[in-house]
């Protein structure tokens, strides 16, 4: 009897249920009862090959600056300061490859992609730097103008951990996805979590077989 009761043991009961459909939205909760966010589900072997093929197939494509000429054609702008932040270097630490599959993966994954713009004294563009969006919030002051809330953190500064920058529109590269407001996309993965929950579950029973 021991051994039938072994073979035949029920799926596990779900675990970590939020109560509440809003509130399940925010915090992760799924049907399933496993945890799904953006980082349990690139576990996923679907979810990280839809993201990778469509990130690197993005970044991949070619990507010039252009401007018109008198008589109404165009031409590659190769001596413009932004042609070679976009082709070739968006800044010191990742090729203009990287940095698009960078911004999209996370636009892929968080429904929105960050990148702060570094000018120098004359105010002209000199770097692009992505940022996280699981630490960016977007709001609006008492005025109604937007502005965007960073909160830094860095293994390597400890004493920087939890600062809150503030940072305008105009310093802020947004991308937002599919969104109800025009202002902030929404996750798809989020959008998704039952449906990801759901296979997390199966795989996860099936390998305890």
């Amino acid at each position: 009897m021991g051994l039938l009761k072994n073979i035949f043991k029920a799926r596990d009961k779900p675990e970590n249920r939020t109560p509440g459909s809003n509130y399940s939205f925010f915090f992760g909760g799924t049907t399933s009862g496993k945890p799904v966010n953006e980082h349990t589900a690139m576990q996923m072997t679907a979810v990280y090959s839809c993201v990778r093929i469509l990130a690197e197939a993005v970044a991949g494509l070619p990507l010039h600056l252009h401007r018109y000429t008198d008589n109404g054609g165009k031409e590659k702008a190769l001596t413009h300061s932004l042609y070679f932040l976009l082709h070739d270097e968006p800044n010191p630490e990742m090729s203009s490859f990287v940095f698009r599959e960078t911004l999209m993966t996370h636009l892929l994954l968080w429904g929105n992609a960050y990148a702060q713009i570094i000018r120098n004294g004359k105010g002209e563009v000199i770097a692009l730097y992505p940022l996280m969006p699981n630490r960016m919030r977007v709001d609006r002051d008492t005025r109604g103008n937007l502005y965007y809330s960073y909160t830094r953190y860095s293994d390597e500064a400890p004493t920087l951990n939890g600062i809150t920058v503030t940072l305008r529109p105009s310093d802020v590269l947004h991308i937002p996805g599919l969104g109800f407001d025009g202002l902030v996309g929404y996750s798809p993965i989020a959008m998704a979590k039952n449906a990801i929950g759901l296979a997390m579950a199966t795989e996860e029973y099936g390998a305890k077989f």
